[in-house]
């Protein structure tokens, strides 16, 4: 019989099974006890199986001996009752029936942003790059924000000798005209409904979205049509891709101060997702640290909060494993999100 637990978790059983789901890809790892190395599989594009349960049978359960006995799961999107969804993804987490095919004891859902939250305490100066002068310190409030296929945010609260995830939906806060730029490019971004939030232009998509909008505010041609291409225009010197990546780089500076601001997030922000790794040197350049201390009349308030970016390559995943490995470190009620057989 499965059924949903309504406790908190002291241990897990392992072998533990770990996925992080994105809207592009998804990876997997597998720890086989509490002290032991965790085991990474190969990256997957989502696309390339119809459905979850098929994608960890192929990438994971063929590919060894051990059983898992345990699956965490991050998962990008809000979690459902019986049913989540992916937000940009066809996958469906259904896991009663994951239980149920892999003989599974239990199932934990976390939101990705939420997962990568809970790696924050444990990353090391090497997993970072400083934007600004200091990189976070170890204690307080933070706040991870990162674009990829989509922006998601989530905060990381120090009470009560436990480290408390606040997941949300970050991302989709409003995103308004500032400058007299802004005003000119604003009526050409294509946006769904009325509103502009920050996942409008802050992640690949949005990167497209902006660079074309920044285009017809100029009456210019815009022939590039994916995020890698108006990167590599930007670093060949193409003036029009230059500014788009500037403005990316202003106004996920202001989403992130916006939401440093929120939380009071003396303990930093961190981004992460695909993005600012590959543009760190524009985020360096300063207009991402402007529009994040832009906050009148608490300037000085977000000068002193830290900003970095993560460059370790699985860091979702690494949430998880430190959940895995001591889950009373964690203020995490499991209540809607745990199953077990």
């Amino acid at each position: 019989m499965v059924r949903q637990s309504e406790d908190d978790l002291k241990a897990l059983p392992f072998p533990v099974l770990f996925a992080d789901i994105g809207g592009t890809n998804a990876r997997f790892a597998l720890l086989s006890d509490v002290h032991a190395a965790l085991r990474h599989f190969a990256n997957v594009e989502t696309r390339a199986h119809a459905t979850i349960e098929d994608a960890l049978a192929a990438e994971v359960i063929d590919q060894t001996s051990m059983r898992p006995r345990s699956l965490i799961f991050a998962v990008a999107g809000p979690i459902g009752e019986e049913r989540t969804p992916l937000t940009n993804c066809p996958w469906v987490v259904e896991p009663r029936a994951l239980i149920d095919r892999f003989d599974l004891d239990h199932v934990i859902l976390f939101n990705d942003f939420e997962a990568l939250a809970l790696a924050l305490p444990a990353l090391e100066n090497k997993d970072l790059v400083a934007v600004g002068d200091a990189l976070p310190p170890e204690e307080g409030t933070k706040i991870v924000v990162g674009p990829g296929t989509g922006l998601g945010a989530a905060g990381l609260v120090h009470a009560a000798h436990s480290w408390i995830p606040v997941p949300g939906e970050g991302g989709h806060i409003d995103l308004a005209p500032v400058t007299a730029r802004d005003l000119q490019i604003w009526p050409h971004i294509d946006r769904v409904g009325e509103r502009v939030s920050g996942e409008t232009l802050i992640c690949g998509s949005g990167m497209v979205r902006l660079y074309r909008a920044i285009a017809a505010a100029d009456g210019v041609p815009a022939p590039l049509g994916t995020p890698a291409e108006v990167t590599a225009a930007a670093d060949a010197g193409d003036p029009l891709a230059a500014e788009t990546l500037d403005l990316f780089a202003t106004h996920l500076g202001r989403v992130a101060g916006s939401l440093a601001l929120t939380f009071l997030a003396k303990g930093g922000v961190y981004l992460a997702g695909g993005i600012p790794p590959r543009i760190a040197a524009v985020l360096q350049k300063g207009g991402f640290r402007a529009a994040f201390e832009d906050k009148w009349p608490h300037g000085e308030l977000l000068a002193a909060i830290p900003t970095a970016i993560i460059v370790h390559d699985r860091p979702a995943l690494a949430g998880l494993v430190s959940f895995a490995r001591t889950p009373t470190r964690f203020g995490v009620h499991l209540q809607g999100r745990h199953w077990v057989r």
